[in-house]
């Protein structure tokens, strides 16, 4: 979708000349926030933003070539999917010894190749951005923990409301690696809060007001990309069944994941837009005095289900992790839909990768006027 739209506003500033075509040129945000997968992004793309649109050529590129070897690794022998016994003995050694099903050390060296995070500090320093923010959820406290890296004339408050908090930290791979550890698949990583260590896992995970920290830090306008399907379709009927009838391991597995990550963005978003609609109707005087501004939100989720999308790459995933997951019998037969939603947080390949992006192309593309109007230019059919 970010691609799509780079492509957009580029195209739309072809169309002019001189220093509005330079402008146009330049990087579209001021502020980056990003939980989980979107971390990696909101990382990525600061640490590039200040050659401006480019930078998401850049990003698209870092996708089309990752590969699960790039993010995890699990060893598991091909005869482990004829014993369920013995996969799982397997499995329960090493999430012992690592206290997660994956390895994902090799994710760590993966942002280190392409984050430049001298970059960020660049980025801001130069007022390309104004701040850089990321959230992860506490383990050890159970509080939402949003670090900020900002420019030196930034907002200086930050703020901490039950359950969720925030923290003047600069990013490091560590905060990406936190904001990222998908619960049970990927260890908690240690930081540092209140002069204290916290163990964090997945900035997700039962998250309560996901546009908080852009707006807390001065956002006006918010461009929200989110994850929530139209339709959970490895979930629904018989897709979901084995033989028995009953839900596959891999489709209970799914909707575990699927619950721990609830969906409030859609939630969050229409009632900033509630809140937005009211305070325009008001007199000017009274909405003055009132604790809340207004603020322009465009959501843009998949048309598609994503699940669906990866019960057709299922296949594709690597040998350890589909040896893993028939031999718990979460997958069944190869491509199997109740292994879907299960595999999709583990596809990390060529097919699916180009599916998703040719998705959000698709998506971005269906809503180009409300994309233009958002960034103030012209459509420009």
């Amino acid at each position: 979708m970010l691609h799509a739209l780079a492509t957009l506003l580029g195209l739309q500033g072809g169309a002019n000349s001189g220093t509005q075509a330079r402008a146009r040129g330049s990087f579209p945000f001021n502020i980056l926030v990003g939980t989980s997968a979107a971390a990696l992004n909101a990382a990525f793309l600061a640490s590039r933003a200040s050659q401006g649109l480019p930078a998401f050529d850049q990003l698209a590129s870092f996708w089309a070539t990752l590969r699960s070897a790039h993010v995890y690794k699990l060893k598991v022998p091909a005869w482990i999917r004829s014993s369920r016994i013995a996969a799982a003995l397997m499995l329960s050694q090493q999430v012992r010894a690592q206290q997660a099903l994956l390895d994902n050390t090799p994710l760590v060296d993966t942002l280190h190749r392409v984050i430049s995070l001298g970059r960020i500090e660049q980025a801001l320093q130069d007022q390309t951005l104004q701040a850089v923010a990321v959230t992860a959820s506490s383990y050890s406290s159970g509080v939402h923990w949003t670090f900020c890296q900002m420019a030196a004339d930034g907002p200086a408050d930050l703020w901490s409301r039950p359950g969720r908090r925030a923290e003047f930290q600069q990013i490091t791979i560590e905060h990406l690696m936190a904001s990222s550890a998908i619960p049970f698949l990927f260890p908690c990583t240690p930081l540092w809060v209140d002069g204290h260590r916290e163990f964090f896992g997945d900035g997700s995970m039962r998250q309560s007001s996901p546009l908080s920290p852009a707006l807390h830090l001065g956002a006006s306008k918010v461009l929200v990309i989110g994850v929530g399907q139209p339709e959970r379709a490895s979930l629904a009927g018989d897709n979901a069944a084995g033989s028995s009838g009953r839900p596959t391991l891999g489709a209970i597995a799914g909707h575990a994941l699927a619950s721990v990550f609830q969906d409030t963005l859609q939630a969050d978003v229409e009632q900033a837009q509630r809140v937005t609609q009211t305070l325009r109707q008001m007199p000017r005087e009274i909405a003055a005095l009132m604790p809340y501004r207004p603020i322009e939100v465009l959501a843009i989720a998949p048309s598609q289900s994503l699940d669906a999308l990866a019960q057709r790459h299922a296949g594709e995933l690597p040998a350890g992790a589909y040896n893993a997951l028939a031999g718990l019998g979460a997958l069944g037969a190869k491509c199997s839909p109740g292994g879907a939603a299960l595999a999709s947080y583990l596809l990390f390949e060529a097919g699916f990768i180009r599916a998703l992006m040719a998705l959000g192309e698709h998506d971005a593309y269906a809503r180009r006027d409300e994309l233009m109007a958002f960034f103030g230019q012209p459509s420009g059919h």
